[in-house]
């Protein structure tokens, strides 16, 4: 792991645990979200849900809280510091858990799935303030890559853990271990993490200053653009993790063995994040990230071509390897695209953060909520659903960018201490 560059300011906790602790905090999301996964059918019998699309809404609910929540937590972190809505954001998380396990039907499970994900966004709320206080323009990628690089680390392990867990236990179990890797978290942050956010950077929270941010933030083109292209791709993810208890065991009868498979494409997208990492810094974000979105909607194509040849299904021979290589890709568009909505925006990072997340999650929730009730039994929904997404995208990222590929702007960054004001001048 390369060292901070010169300027970069880790406020005096060491690089290495900063970007640890920063991908533990993102990756509270994907336990609560990929650990639940084998468990659906289960939870669907034991709480009499009739229709098996409905099982994904223990995903859905958790995302659209996770979503909506992200409003409020950036410009409370704007005014008030990072900490203090990080620890109060953990323990909504960890308690919304706990009172899960004993849910008596499926709409106190969703409700405390909502609760559960109200809780969480401040956790990519604030980890992500942190990294842009402390870096920008292909510094900020790089570091974003590492971040994800860890994150994805869980994809692999949380449905394997919670395949275990079924073969002891239930899902009630379940719940209380994502509890207690959230509390892990918190106390790892109470003792650690510093307040990040410089005292001249704190803004008043008034109606006016509030709006004024959000103004920033959605009137400027490029962060607006990418924000929505974002949402698409994060559409394409969303959709097919709602769907992949339903692939793996009805299209292709794997069973409780579909885990393997499901952690094989998690760990190919961590390693591309890694490889972003490294190779941000020499081709800039978006020569990578938008290559890697045509290669995406390329390959996406070919798939549906082989799936419509094979009767609404590619042969497992093929479908695993093409959708690893497809998430693959993924691992240089989601970091990248998040990079480059946020580098304009340092001076209002908190809003900003809360603001993109909002727009990328709840957006992309809802996409990915449409895409993964529209499974039939075959493939073909979820693949034209990647082309037609992955094409939105690319004409957002043109809309916002005015063309493709143009890395010279890749280190223009805005200073931290920057005034609204001034950014609303310009």
């Amino acid at each position: 792991m390369a060292p901070p560059a010169q300027n970069a300011d880790t406020h005096g906790l060491p690089y290495r645990e900063l970007v640890l602790l920063v991908a533990c905090l993102m990756a509270m999301n994907a336990a609560a979200i990929d650990i639940f996964i084998p468990a659906l059918q289960d939870i669907g019998k034991a709480l009499d849900v009739g229709d098996a699309n409905q099982r994904q809404f223990v995903i859905t609910a958790y995302l659209l809280g996770f979503g909506l929540g992200q409003i409020a937590y950036g410009p409370l972190s704007d005014r008030y510091g990072r900490r203090p809505l990080l620890l109060f954001g953990i323990a909504v998380y960890v308690v919304a858990a706990g009172v899960a396990t004993f849910s008596s039907s499926f709409t106190m499970l969703l409700v405390m799935r909502l609760i559960q994900g109200l809780g969480a966004a401040a956790t990519r709320v604030i980890a992500i303030s942190v990294v842009r206080d402390c870096f920008g323009g292909r510094r900020m990628a790089s570091v974003m890559s590492l971040v994800m690089m860890v994150f994805m680390a869980i994809p692999v392990l949380a449905p394997n853990i919670g395949q275990g867990i079924m073969l002891f236990g239930s899902w009630r179990e379940i719940f209380v271990i994502v509890a207690l890797f959230g509390a892990g978290v918190g106390i790892w942050s109470a003792l650690r993490l510093p307040e990040t956010l410089a005292p001249e950077n704190r803004r008043e929270l008034t109606g006016i200053r509030v709006a004024e941010a959000f103004k920033i933030v959605l009137t400027n083109r490029v962060a607006f653009g990418y924000t929505i292209a974002t949402a698409m791709i994060f559409g394409v993810l969303f959709g097919f993790i709602n769907q992949a208890e339903q692939i793996y065991t009805d299209a292709y009868g794997l069973g409780p063995y579909f885990t393997l498979v499901f952690s094989a494409t998690a760990i190919f997208m961590a390693i591309a994040s890694f490889a972003n990492s490294r190779l941000v810094e020499r081709f800039g974000m978006r020569r990578l990230s938008h290559g890697a979105l045509i290669v995406f909607m390329a390959t996406a194509a070919l798939h549906l071509v082989v799936a419509w040849a094979s009767g609404g299904a590619a042969p497992l021979w093929f479908f695993v390897p093409v959708m690893t290589f497809n998430f693959c890709i993924f691992g240089f568009i989601g970091t990248n695209f998040n990079a480059l909505a946020m580098d304009p925006l340092g001076h209002v990072a908190g809003t900003a953060s809360s603001v993109l997340g909002f727009m990328q999650t709840f957006g992309g929730g809802l996409i990915g909520a449409f895409l993964g009730y529209l499974y039939d039994g075959t493939l073909i929904p979820l693949i034209c659903g990647f082309i037609v997404l992955s094409a939105l995208s690319t004409f957002c990222v043109f809309l916002a960018e005015g063309r493709l590929f143009d890395a010279k702007y890749d280190d223009v960054t805005e200073p931290q201490g920057k005034s609204a004001e001034a950014s609303a001048a310009e």
